[in-house]
């Protein structure tokens, strides 16, 4: 969907219910799950693409680990175009079925997108991953799931697909079924193995959980809580992404930096905007993280964020910031001015106490003066002159 598209779409979304947006969100993970499919299918073919192909298969005496890559790519092109036959001949010259593309997709999360139960039997025969996981987390159960493809969810779950799956979103594979058939049966699946709620949250919780076990072990081995991973994230970033709000606590509570950033300028406060994850975005925000900051392409936490709700959240927190400021700045105004007014007081009253005695004295003195001078005439002579005056 392209940027214009969007920003015509945000007032219709902003009046969408929370389980209305989330069902959006489904249909644009498959939508963009499909435009790749239909992507591969256009590049398959491509006469260069075929031609590149067929060379490669020449050289594959040649080079081994050059074939093994291009084989790889010629499986998910093959899966993509639902070639049975291709894919029966790749698989049996020992090509990985569990190959993905640069969106961690397999052949058996494409053959679930596409409906195709023959390609899925032959991939899981050829021993591939029912619980492959693609860079979003989702499985092929994920998929056959969210597309309500009742058949296929139930060879997978035969075949040993993890119901309890969480994906990025923190979502199982029952959370994002919308077909009523389909998530009976899941949800019987998931019964008749004894799943639980409490087993669920647990399941849910359980990467945070080892997270924050151990940071807290490398913490006591006086290991630093700002290592970064291959793209420049900290923790923080990950936490933050991830909506791990214990974690976010406890790295917080050591002091981490909020402004750390990746290789993109992000903070984990974009990060926590971008993943709509408010209450970690609040914390941070408490603990002094800046919304005003700018990625490399200059975007802020707002630009970022997708949720409208959040978004509204996110402009309030501004405002209220931005009122605190003031009235913070107009108080310290007045402190400065009291300050002043009450130097000058003080300054007035100490210039007092110092002129008193010398009044005084000259007071003093000059009585004295008319005294004396009752008893002396006034004298007169030559240049020297002492006034004396008479009462």
């Amino acid at each position: 969907m392209e940027h214009s598209e969007l920003i015509a779409e945000m007032a219709y979304i902003e009046k969408l219910s929370t389980q209305e947006r989330l069902k959006l969100a489904r249909r644009r993970r498959m939508q963009q799950m499909k435009k790749w499919s239909q992507k591969e299918r256009e590049i398959s073919g491509s006469k260069r693409e075929k031609t590149a192909l067929n060379e490669a298969q020449k050289r594959r005496r040649e080079n081994k680990k050059n074939v093994s890559f291009v084989s790889s790519v010629m499986l998910l092109e093959a899966a993509a175009r639902n070639d049975i036959e291709e894919v029966k001949a790749l698989l049996e010259v020992g090509v990985d079925p569990d190959s993905t593309n640069e969106d961690g997709l397999t052949a058996l999360h494409q053959c679930c997108i596409d409906d195709s139960e023959e390609m899925m039997r032959l991939l899981v025969q050829h021993k591939a991953d029912v619980n492959a996981q693609d860079s979003e987390k989702w499985t092929p159960l994920h998929a056959a799931a969210t597309c309500g493809h009742l058949h296929l969810a139930k060879f997978l779950i035969a075949k040993g697909a993890n119901l309890l799956a969480v994906n990025a979103d923190g979502n199982m594979p029952y959370d994002i079924c919308e077909d009523d058939a389909t998530l009976d049966y899941i949800e019987g699946e998931m019964a008749s193995r004894g799943v639980t709620q409490t087993l669920i949250d647990d399941t849910r919780s359980a990467t945070e959980t080892h997270m924050l076990n151990h940071l807290k072990m490398m913490k006591s081995q006086g290991q630093s809580l700002m290592f970064r991973d291959h793209q420049g994230a900290t923790p923080l970033h990950i936490a933050a992404a991830n909506g791990y709000v214990r974690v976010v606590e406890y790295l917080l509570s050591q002091n981490v930096p909020t402004e750390a950033r990746d290789h993109d300028d992000w903070s984990p406060l974009h990060a926590a905007a971008c993943w709509g994850h408010p209450d970690v975005l609040e914390m941070l925000v408490q603990n002094g993280a800046n919304l005003h900051a700018r990625t490399k392409n200059q975007e802020t936490p707002y630009d970022i964020c997708e949720d409208a709700e959040l978004r509204e959240r996110i402009m309030q927190l501004i405002n209220e910031l931005e009122t605190r400021r003031l009235h913070d700045n107009t108080r310290r105004i007045r402190r400065a001015h009291s300050n002043t007014r009450t130097q000058s007081v003080r300054r007035t009253s100490i210039r007092e106490k110092t002129l008193t005695p010398k009044k005084e004295a000259q007071e003093e003195a000059r009585i004295r003066l008319q005294l004396e001078n009752k008893k002396k005439p006034m004298v007169r002579a030559g240049f020297n002159r002492t006034v004396l005056t008479w009462s």
